[in-house]
């Protein structure tokens, strides 16, 4: 049975306390005897009140025994218990030592140098490794910034092409010299190589000016690059029908009507087309 040091401090005040009261009320009982007479009790009484006096010592005397006894047990069993706190501390700190060192031994550490080298070459090898990732990461960052100013690059210049363009076609429109539009058909190809309209409607400048093969070279180019383009078909037709190759001009001619069905009502009021009117498949295509 173990008591807490409180109460047993608590238990030694009261006895300490008891005992007091006890020796202050003996003292006032032998003076008021001694002050007496005469006999207060019989000795029947005396001898009983004798008696009781008695017990009480005795059972004092026990209780401080046994009061003594428990304080001593008390005090025994606290250094009992500190002593076995220590013993285990030491031994957990043994246990913990010789874990350490079995596993040091496992890693194949044999002394803290081997340990500081190796947390250095774990750390070099860590930071090297995030190194080279944000360098990756950097260069990855770079390249699409790079590629996304290219493009912003190219879109401004496709814009200014496109208004640049835009102005040479108007310009095209006002020009009463065929000498003139072909500079700025020309010019309008270096901006766009791939423009087919350009290079149809140069190619109706150069027949006009009878320069008949380069006209369907650059027609043949338009249709390389758009196959439904159907004014490059007409201007082919036209181009045919002037070298007197009267099949395949009304050939172009139906694949041009079949793409833009309006330019059948400009038929008969092609001039190149004068060599064609006699022929039926042309009539045909005209009466429909």
């Amino acid at each position: 049975m173990r008591l807490h040091p409180i109460l047993v401090q608590l238990f030694i005040l009261s006895f300490l306390l008891t005992s007091t009261v006890f020796a202050q009320q003996a003292e006032t009982i032998d003076k008021k005897v001694n002050e007496l007479e005469q006999p207060l009790y019989s000795p029947f009484i005396e001898r009983y009140m004798l008696d009781e006096l008695k017990s009480l010592r005795q059972e004092q005397q026990a209780l401080k025994a046994e009061m003594i006894d428990k304080v001593a047990n008390a005090k025994l069993e606290s250094s009992d218990r500190a002593l076995r706190y220590t013993a285990d501390t030491t031994n957990n700190i043994f246990y913990i030592i010789t874990a350490a060192a079995s596993i040091l031994v496992l890693l194949g550490w044999k002394s803290i140098n081997d340990i500081k080298v190796h947390m250095e070459s774990s750390t070099t090898k860590r930071i090297e490794k995030l190194t080279l990732e944000y360098e990756k990461r950097l260069n990855a960052l770079e390249d699409t910034i790079k590629e996304r100013s290219n493009q912003i690059v190219t879109a401004q210049k496709e814009l200014s092409d496109s208004n640049l363009v835009h102005s040479l076609w108007m310009r095209a429109g006002l020009e009463k010299s065929d000498q003139e539009k072909m500079n700025i058909y020309d010019q309008i190809l270096e901006l766009s190589p791939h423009d087919v309209e350009a290079l149809t409607y140069k190619a109706d400048i150069l027949l006009d000016m009878n320069d008949d093969s380069w006209a369907i070279s650059l027609v043949n180019q338009a249709l390389e690059i758009d196959s439904e383009y159907a004014f490059a078909y007409w201007q082919r037709a036209c181009a045919k029908a002037k070298l007197e190759q009267k099949n395949e001009a009304i050939e172009d001619i139906k694949q041009a009507i079949d793409l833009s069905p309006p330019l059948r009502e400009e038929l008969m009021g092609e001039m190149y087309f004068e060599s064609l009117k006699d022929d039926e498949a042309f009539i045909a295509l005209a009466e429909l």
